[in-house]
């Protein structure tokens, strides 16, 4: 019978052994009743329970049951005594009832139960709680009754039924344990492997069953020897918890669990290596099977960025199918050298061989993948170069077919630069699409028949004419701007021209208007003396002379610029206008210069005349004879002056005159002085004329 069977009766604590001992060393057997009616059924149930767990050697010494009936009825408590002479008749050598005080009439129950001494078979007393221990040890009592016995009925019946779990599961385990070690003893080695691996394995675990046995076993030694807080207990241990039978189930246990753990090892090696080997043609028949079928469908290179993407995402693809094998190659490579290095002589012919070929097969694969995956990245180097280089093209063909129309001869010159600019950007892309494709070239031509394992002559054919051709195409391209840029950079330099010529004209003309605006307002002297007004026409004529050359160099700018007019087949947008006014500031100019030199030979006529008439001595009088000489320089003086007053008149009706009023006024004043002094000089010879006849 098993504790599990009854656990809700052992549960009410109808009974149990505490332990405890009588003096003649025999177990304590008590029995708690209470107000409650007692099921005699399940109270007999519970006792063949207990006496089945004493060996035969403790029940020879008998038993002494407690019958507790202070809480409880005579006709309950003699019930109980009665039965027991069925239950454990010959066990039993005393049955002590304790009795609640003053409760139940003495001569009758003594008396009931001294008569039926004899067919009972055992003694029964009558006994007040306090009085127990006239028959019984206090330390073997527990505290209900007085004594200092230490009983946790739910403690007891939990290791109890965590005896018996282990009792029974380390019987079971031994049995089967013995029928795996002893098969793998028998026959020769394939027959022991086939009867291994018809075994199988444990019901439980043994490390479990294990560890039960050893904590059951130390919390026992702990209860004998005191260690839980209450006293040690009496021989009565190895018959009543049976410690021996548990240290002898955990030897057995121990050697059967060795040896079956060398079983285990033996079979678990065997069949890690067929696994390995297993897994190993797994890896090799992949990679040479349908991953090297993967390789051999995928040989071209695209003829686009978005083509060699797309055949890099395949590949990708491919990789990530290879990953997967290859992860597993990683792990048996690590289970193969954790082999070798258990040193078992008899597999390491064949490990080594396993390891071989996986290595060989992976790193092969390896070699394809890595292979591929470069070509198809130089691939898309040379088409992402081409595509760039294209748009280039694209971009200087767009500029080159758009009509020149600048502002300015600065713009053009922007202009120009960016053109240089974009033509050098042209030719590097084109330098680096050479480069990258002959680096694609060689990948090509480096690529061996065994890459994936077939002639991949035609099919390198194709990818060489691609690349060729785009390369040639780019050529062509560039070649043909190259061609549209030099007749654009002609035409650009040539307008470049065209607006220096303007500009300079234009410039021209503000410099001979500048050198008009200087006649008018500062060469307005006209001398003191004849000498002076020479030297100021002299100076007067090279000025002029600047004038004409200004006046030329403006002449000759705008016949240029008709010219690259006529060359570049448009019209000037200044060179209109800029003729007329060069004319115009050249005819003002003259006009001006002219009456300027009317001036000064009309002051250096006046100024010579004066001076000699000024000069002559009047010892001379036959030198004034002719009167005609002042008349003359009179008139010359007087038209120099009215020539002052007078402003330039120009073609176009306007008027402008030299300098400032005060200006003129100023010359005008010396003019008349000197005038003046030769009236005065001619009053002075007509006296001597005057005085002559008198005398």
């Amino acid at each position: 019978m098993e504790a599990s069977v009854i656990l809700p009766i052992l549960k009410k604590k109808l009974a149990f052994l505490s332990g405890g001992k009588d003096r003649r060393s025999g177990l304590i057997l008590t029995i708690p009743l209470c107000l409650e009616q007692t099921s005699m059924d399940e109270l007999s149930v519970t006792l063949d329970y207990l006496l089945s767990i004493p060996s035969e050697k403790c029940k020879a010494r008998g038993f002494t049951v407690i019958v507790d009936g202070r809480k409880s009825q005579w006709n309950v408590v003699k019930t109980v005594v009665l039965m027991l002479q069925n239950v454990v008749p010959a066990e039993v050598s005393l049955v002590c009832v304790v009795k609640p005080d003053e409760f139940w009439d003495k001569k009758v129950t003594h008396f009931c139960f001294w008569k039926e001494k004899d067919r009972l078979g055992f003694e029964v007393i009558l006994v007040s709680a306090n009085k127990l221990t006239r028959y019984i040890e206090p330390c073997q009592l527990t505290e209900d009754f007085g004594g200092t016995l230490t009983y946790d009925h739910m403690d007891w019946l939990n290791k109890r039924l965590v005896f018996e779990k282990f009792t029974k599961e380390s019987t079971s385990l031994l049995d089967e344990l013995a029928l795996i070690n002893n098969g793998s003893d028998k026959g020769t080695q394939q027959e022991r492997e086939r009867s291994i691996d018809m075994n199988f394995l444990p019901s439980v675990d043994p490390e479990t069953v294990l560890q039960t046995g050893i904590l059951l076993s130390e919390l026992q030694q702990r209860r004998f020897n005191g260690s839980d807080g209450g006293v040690s207990w009496s021989p009565m241990d190895d018959e009543l918890l049976a410690q021996p039978q548990v240290m002898k189930l955990l030897d057995s246990l121990r050697e059967q669990y060795t040896r079956y753990q060398e079983v285990c090892r033996q079979r678990s090696k065997r069949t890690q290596l067929e696994e390995i080997q297993q897994k190993v043609m797994q890896v090799v028949n992949w990679l040479e099977g349908p991953g090297s079928e993967q390789l051999r469908t995928q040989w071209g290179i695209g003829d686009s960025i978005r083509a060699s993407q797309a055949l890099q995402q395949k590949h990708e693809e491919i990789e990530s199918q290879h990953s997967e094998w290859f992860a597993v190659y990683v792990e048996l490579n690590q289970q193969i050298a954790a082999l070798l290095n258990a040193g078992d002589e008899e597999d390491l012919v064949e490990l080594k061989a396993l390891q071989q070929q996986l290595s060989d097969v992976c790193y092969r694969q390896a070699s394809q993948l890595e292979f591929r995956q470069n070509l198809l990245q130089a691939a898309l180097e040379f088409h992402s170069v081409a595509q760039d280089l294209s748009q280039q093209l694209d971009g200087l063909l767009g500029m080159l077919c758009v009509d020149v129309a600048p502002a300015d001869g600065a713009s053009i010159q922007q202009t120009l630069k960016l053109l240089e600019e974009k033509l050098k950007s042209v030719d590097l892309g084109l330098q680096g699409l050479r480069e990258k494709g002959q680096s694609l070239l060689d990948q090509i031509s480096n690529q061996a028949s065994w890459a994936y394992g077939k002639d991949v002559t035609i099919e390198n054919k194709e990818n060489v004419d691609h690349i060729q051709g785009v390369m040639e195409d780019m050529q062509l391209r560039k070649q043909r701007c190259e061609d549209m840029v030099d007749v654009r950079r002609l035409k650009m330099l040539q307008m470049v021209q065209l607006f220096k010529c303007e500009e300079d004209a234009a410039q021209a003309v503000e410099w001979l208007s500048e050198l008009l605006d200087a006649l008018l307002k500062t060469h307005i002297r006209l001398g003191d003396d004849a000498q002076e007004t020479k030297v100021l026409l002299e100076k007067h004529r090279k000025f002029v002379d600047v004038a004409q050359s200004t006046y030329d160099y403006g002449r000759q700018l705008l016949q240029a610029t008709v010219v690259l007019c006529q060359s570049l087949r448009c019209t000037s947008r200044s060179s209109g206008d800029t003729l007329p006014r060069l004319n115009r500031v050249w005819k003002q100019f003259t006009v001006t210069s002219e009456e300027r030199v009317h001036r000064l030979e009309a002051a250096v006529a006046f100024h010579s005349t004066a001076e000699k008439i000024l000069q002559e001595c009047p010892e001379q009088p036959e030198a004034f004879n002719e009167m005609d000489q002042f008349d003359e320089i009179e008139a010359v003086g007087k038209s120099l002056l009215d020539r002052l007053t007078v402003p330039v008149v120009y073609p176009d009706g306007s008027e402008q005159y030299f300098g400032s009023p005060s200006d003129m006024a100023s010359a005008a004043e010396h003019i008349r002085e000197k005038m003046k002094l030769v009236s005065l000089k001619k009053q002075q010879l007509r006296q001597p004329e005057a005085t002559t006849p008198e005398s």
